[in-house]
């Protein structure tokens, strides 16, 4: 458990410090990773298996997206498994829309490394907000 614990609290600190450098060890060379919603509006959304596509994942959404408020409410650990809920405001760069969503991340995370990411969000939420001038 403080394998995972340590990997969870790491892996918050970098997201919160956009430190994609730190953050990319994190995860295994494989991942199963997904973050459902509308891919063909909202880019960074979908499946990734690799570090390239956790990369690309990242990028997109930093260079999107600006951070208003994130608050993590509660870490729930289970051996390699990893719940975090919250909820965060974040605006839309392209539209200056903001979202607010609660979010739960589930993580497994194997010898240190994340080797499976779920991310849920009013996904419905943040592909309006990019989609504001279309009818």
């Amino acid at each position: 458990m403080d394998t995972t614990q340590s990997t969870v609290q790491k892996f918050l600190q970098y997201v919160s410090q956009q430190d994609l450098k730190n953050l990319l060890p994190l995860f295994a060379d494989t991942v199963d990773w997904h973050v459902p919603g509308d891919e063909g509006n909202v880019l960074w959304l979908g499946r990734r298996k690799n570090i390239q596509g956790i990369s690309d994942f990242y990028e997109m959404l930093w260079k999107n997206t600006e951070p208003v408020s994130v608050n993590v409410e509660d870490i729930f650990i289970n051996g390699e498994n990893a719940v975090i809920a919250g909820d965060f405001s974040i605006k839309m760069l392209q539209t200056n829309a903001v979202v607010d969503s609660i979010f739960f991340i589930k993580m497994t995370i194997k010898d240190g490394q994340i080797v499976k990411y779920r991310f849920l969000e009013d996904s419905h939420a943040v592909s309006s907000a990019l989609n504001l001038s279309k009818p």
